[in-house]
């Protein structure tokens, strides 16, 4: 059984399979009006963050939907890219459909199931990730494979920052580390609720960080994103609060990270506990390694938590309830 531990100690491997496996799509994106990712959870996590990446360089408007309906203004001259690792999200299905009644051009990357069932039906361009896996634990495949869709959209070739992520991921003692020093931070206050700040760059990996707290971790975890959150919920922040708050700070804007420093010295004056994490930059390999510590942070306080990863019962409950009505 591959188990979430395992999987993490292999990840690069994950980078490298999506290297030797991409299949292209031969698209532009003048070709195309607009980009829509299709996608939920652990599958669609990797929409959001691959939007941050290209956010910078990508000529169209990219939209993240994590729900059962398209935009109404979605049509021929539209891209959708959908991600399900199981291929049986019913919300995603949902949108292959929509897509497809308006003529809008599909991609597909999923492990199987009814929707690659339906992009072979359809003669539509499909990446197959590895089956065995809970899809928050194949990120590196979904993300790897966004990653490739997009940088050929703009005739970009990443295979030389992809390979160097791979090498990175290998020696994952420095990602270790990290995780290590935050449950050392947080050893007394596991329990609280984790409150995740970040700007704009990194506000996919924060996401990710939340979903994997919660899914991982059983705890509950909340994102906000500067500058927004400075003009409104740094109103909540007196006095001594029940929270973890974790800083992620690419640096990429000078008064973002002004932002950064007024909050962590407010918080810290009142005693709170307070981890900021910063890079200089968001390449490939810095966001990488990033999720990647922020990953063994999530697993590593299960054992003090006295709780189990592999175990999802509210969200088992909640699909056999769906498939019930």
């Amino acid at each position: 059984m591959i188990t979430h531990e395992s999987s993490l100690e292999s990840f690069h491997e994950q980078i490298q399979y999506v290297l030797n496996n991409y299949k292209p799509h031969g698209l532009s994106a003048s070709q195309f009006s607009n980009v829509f990712i299709g996608g939920l959870g652990g599958s669609g996590i990797g929409g959001k963050i691959v939007k941050g990446i290209f956010s910078s360089r990508f000529p169209l408007p990219v939209e993240v939907v994590s729900d059962y309906t398209l935009p109404f203004f979605v049509n021929e001259k539209s891209l959708v890219i959908l991600s399900s690792y199981s291929g049986n999200t019913e919300e995603t299905l949902s949108l292959f459909e929509q897509a497809k009644s308006r003529n809008a051009t599909i991609l597909a990357v999923t492990a199987g199931g009814k929707l690659m069932e339906l992009a072979v039906e359809n003669n539509l361009v499909y990446n197959i990730i590895e089956t065995g896996f809970q899809p928050r634990m194949a990120l590196g495949y979904s993300l790897g494979f966004l990653i490739k869709i997009f940088a050929e959209l703009i005739g970009e070739n990443t295979d030389s920052e992809l390979h160097t992520v791979v090498e990175s991921l290998k020696d994952n003692g420095k990602h270790k580390k990290i995780a290590e020093n935050m449950q050392k931070k947080f050893k007394q206050t596991l329990r609280n609720k984790y409150v995740i700040i970040s700007d704009a760059a990194f506000e996919g990996v924060a996401i990710r960080f939340q979903q994997q707290i919660n899914e991982n971790s059983k705890m509950e975890a909340f994102v906000n994103v500067l500058p927004e959150a400075n003009h409104n919920v740094i109103e909540s922040y007196y006095g001594l609060l029940p929270a973890n708050f974790i800083f992620l700070n690419s640096n990429s804007n000078d008064r973002v990270a002004a932002r950064f420093d007024f909050v962590i010295a407010l918080l810290e004056r009142e005693n709170n506990k307070v981890m900021s994490l910063e890079t200089e930059g968001l390449d490939l390999q810095t966001l990488f390694d990033l999720i990647h510590a922020l990953d063994w942070f999530t697993i590593d306080i299960t054992k003090p938590l006295g709780v189990d990863p592999m175990q999802i019962e509210n969200i088992i409950s909640l699909k056999d309830y769906l498939a019930s009505v």
